[in-house]
């Protein structure tokens, strides 16, 4: 069945540090503080496009600055009007996003009697010292702390995390992602860091002090931090930022392309083809996928099979049901 998910952005409203990278309006494309008529017009977009078993079991989302630290009025008027449609059945729960530090028992158990079921943590990194460098105000254990609060009060937990900030490296990235396993989230976004005007990063770009990394090396490193959750069996619910809503007025480097999952995913592919088809001679092979993985077997511009047939190994691609996902078997041609 298919489900509906309401995204309302709450435009860096309540968040006490102005980060490295931050422009929450270019990120959004909103130039306008949401009201609860805004909630309850998007709402009712959605509802009217489906059928009513079709929206139920979605969730109503506020992401965009840092929910639980707006002031509180006008966080309650935002979940006042979306618990409306949890109590009536029409959507399963309401989604936030939030910072580390704006999580405690008081404000979990606002979120849970107003029909809050999951939270994101932008967390960025686990690592103190790229924390500091890129002002998030809030270190690595207060990401741990707000984990186990949630946890404790039943919430489905996210975070958030970002590769290639000032000062980090793969390496650091990979550490993050090792910390983030061993925290056991439900779900978690990996936002490659993209440079928007108007930002510190901004800045550091063109002083030379900050290069950005560019699609293909953030390619490399995503291909493998998605690779770390699946198997954790942490899902990956999000790859970069979105297109459209401003992000390509703002852009000004750093890794953003609109196909980025994809690009990731095919890398993905290609890694675990590449290491199987070195325990075979050059020749001709089928590499079997999930059907609805071909064409990311395949690559974008078949870009997968041309680097193989570069190493002499000439493939197609074919799907076979029963196949998990991310799933490579080698047949010989």
């Amino acid at each position: 069945m298919k489900h509906v998910n309401v995204a309302l952005f709450v435009v860096h409203k309540g968040c006490p540090h102005m980060c490295s990278f931050c422009n929450q309006r270019s990120i959004s494309g909103s130039q306008k503080d949401i009201t609860p008529d805004d909630v309850h017009s998007a709402v009712q977009i959605a509802v009217d496009s489906l059928s009513e078993s079709q929206a139920a079991g979605g969730e109503i989302a506020f992401f965009g600055g840092s929910f639980t630290m707006v002031e509180r009025e006008y966080m309650l008027s935002l979940l006042e009007a979306a618990y409306g449609y949890v109590e009536k059945g029409i959507f399963k729960g309401i989604r936030i996003s939030t910072r580390p530090d704006g999580i405690d028992g008081e404000i979990c158990g606002i979120l849970k009697k107003y029909g809050v079921t999951a939270v994101e943590l932008g967390a960025q990194s686990l690592d103190d010292r790229v924390l500091m460098l890129n002002e998030r105000g809030h270190t690595a254990e207060q990401v741990e702390t707000a984990c186990r609060i949630l946890k404790e009060y039943g919430f489905e937990v996210g975070l958030q995390m970002m590769t290639g900030l000032y000062g980090s490296e793969d390496s650091d990235s990979l550490e993050t992602a090792e910390k983030i396993i061993d925290l056991a989230p439900a779900t978690v976004r990996i936002y490659p860091t993209v440079v928007l005007k108007g930002t510190r990063l901004y800045e550091l770009m063109k002083s030379g002090e900050f290069t950005p990394k560019g699609v293909d090396e953030t390619v490399d490193l995503c291909a493998r931090l998605i690779e770390m959750f699946e198997n954790a069996g942490i899902k990956v619910i999000r790859v970069g930022l979105h297109s459209g809503g401003g992000v390509e007025d703002g852009y000004a480097g750093g890794a953003y392309h609109p196909a980025l999952r994809e690009l990731c995913e095919g890398r993905l592919y290609y890694n675990r083809a590449s290491l199987l088809l070195e325990n075979y001679e050059s020749g001709r092979y089928i590499l079997g996928v999930n059907p609805k993985e071909i064409s990311k077997m395949t690559g974008q511009k078949k870009e997968n099979l041309i680097r193989l047939r570069e190493k002499g190994f000439e493939c197609t691609v074919k799907g076979i049901e029963g196949l998990s996902k991310y799933e490579v078997e080698i047949h010989k041609g």
